[in-house]
C-alpha cells in the first residue's frame, strides 16, 4: 500500500496525548494494475507491452529471436548427435553387406586371413571381405565416397571400348571430382584442376593423380583407425570363437 503526505508527529503531540493524523491513502486508479478489457487490445497497449518487453530485455540482456534461434540450433545439434550416437561400429554393419550371407562368410573367412588385413592397405583391399569391412567401417564415418571413387577408378582402367571411355570418364568426374559433386573426394585444388584438363582428352590414366591422393588419404587415415575399430576387433573374435 502506498503513502504519500505523511504528516511528521510532533514530540509535543505525542505526550499530549493528541493521535496524529490518519496518512491519506493514493487513489486505488494510481497503485491497482487496470482491470482486464475483454475483446482485442488497442493499438496503444500493444505499442505500450512491446516496449516494455523491450526494456525489459534491454535491461536483462536477452533478445527472444536470437533466444529461439539458439534453441533452435541447440535442438538442431541434439539431433545430428543422436544420429551420431545411432551409427553403429560393430561386427553386425559388417555382415549386413557382405557379399555372401554373413553365415557362410564366416565359415570362409579364417582368422589367418582377418589378420593379414593388418599386413597392408592393399592386402585389404585386395581381400573380398577385407574390401567389405572397410566400406562398412566408412560408411560410419560418413567417407564411403573414397573407396567409392577408388573402385570406379579401378573399373574405369579396365575399359577397352573407346566409345565408352569418354562417358565413363565423364560420370566419375561429375560424381566425385567435380566442386560440389554429390560424392566429392577430399583432394587438393592442382589435382583437381589437372584432372579436369585430362577430361579434354580422356585416357585410361586420366584419373592416376587423383586416385593416388585417395588412397594415401585413406591409408593414412581410415585404415589405422578401421585396425582400432569394433567392426575389424568383433571380426577377429568371431572368427577365434568359431575355431575354439
Amino acid at each position: 500500500m502506498l503513502y504519500s503526505n505523511i504528516p511528521r508527529v510532533t514530540t509535543a503531540s505525542a505526550f499530549a496525548g493528541i493521535p496524529p493524523p490518519r496518512p491519506q491513502m493514493l487513489p486505488a486508479s494510481l497503485w491497482h494494475p487496470p482491470p482486464v478489457q475483454s475483446g482485442p487490445p488497442s493499438p496503444t497497449g500493444e505499442k505500450l507491452g512491446f516496449c516494455c518487453q523491450s526494456l525489459f530485455d534491454h535491461a536483462v540482456g536477452t533478445d527472444p529471436p536470437a533466444e529461439r534461434t539458439g534453441q533452435r540450433q541447440n535442438r538442431g545439434m541434439r539431433t545430428r548427435l543422436g544420429c551420431l550416437s545411432h551409427k553403429s561400429d560393430s561386427y553386425n554393419d559388417f555382415t549386413a553387406i557382405l557379399p555372401d550371407k554373413p553365415n557362410r562368410a564366416l565359415k570362409r573367412l579364417s582368422t589367418e586371413e582377418a589378420t593379414r588385413w593388418a599386413d597392408s592397405f592393399d592386402v585389404l583391399l585386395s581381400h573380398k571381405y577385407g574390401l567389405a569391412a572397410f566400406r562398412a567401417f566408412l560408411k560410419t564415418e560418413f567417407s564411403e565416397e573414397n573407396l567409392e571413387f577408388w573402385l570406379a577408378c579401378e573399373d574405369f582402367k579396365k575399359t577397352r571400348s573407346a566409345a565408352k571411355l569418354a562417358s565413363k570418364a565423364q560420370r566419375i568426374f561429375e560424381e566425385f571430382i567435380d566442386v560440389q559433386a554429390p560424392r566429392e573426394v577430399n583432394i587438393d585444388f592442382q589435382t583437381r584442376e589437372l584432372t579436369r584438363r585430362n577430361m579434354q582428352e580422356p585416357s585410361l590414366s586420366c584419373f592416376d593423380q587423383a586416385q593416388g591422393k585417395v588412397h594415401s588419404l585413406m591409408e593414412k587415415d581410415s585404415y589405422p583407425r578401421f585396425l582400432r575399430s569394433k567392426i575389424y576387433t568383433d571380426l577377429l573374435s568371431q572368427t577365434q570363437r568359431r575355431l575354439s
